[in-house]
């Protein structure tokens, strides 16, 4: 592997570009190292996991742009992003341990669009009977 693979995770209104080479383990989002952009832990252990469970945390350097969406939406489109390039990389290695956690699958459900004649996608307008 000389060239970095490069992939694509989305969750909501978040895009992630990643692109994965062989290194030491660092992750850089947006050219900050991941605890720095994600301050809370659990954000931290979505963006770890796919490396985590594959057991390759030290093999790769990755490097992602995301935009759009918020910090949860951003974070699950970056775990999505590595788990499809670890998938590029060594699919028959990697790919039983990366199913069994869920980790291939890109989470579809995202903002319904509000409706006319309604006060938000489902709620009615309050309905006075008299």
């Amino acid at each position: 592997m000389e060239k970095a693979i490069n992939t694509v995770g989305r969750r909501k209104q978040a895009v992630a570009r990643v692109y994965l080479s062989k290194g030491a383990g660092s992750i850089v989002i947006n050219g900050k190292e991941y605890k720095e952009f994600f301050p809370m832990m659990y954000l931290q252990n979505q963006v770890e996991l796919p490396l985590k469970v594959t057991e390759t945390a030290s093999s790769y350097d990755v490097k992602v742009t995301v935009d759009g969406g918020g910090m949860k939406g951003q974070a699950e489109a970056i775990k999505l992003g590595i788990a499809r390039a670890l998938m590029q990389e060594n699919a028959e290695q990697h790919h039983d341990a990366l199913k069994r956690n869920d980790l291939l699958t890109r989470d579809p459900r995202s903002v319904e669009r509000k409706k006319f004649g309604k006060r938000k996608a489902r709620r009615s307008f309050q309905f006075s009977k008299r």
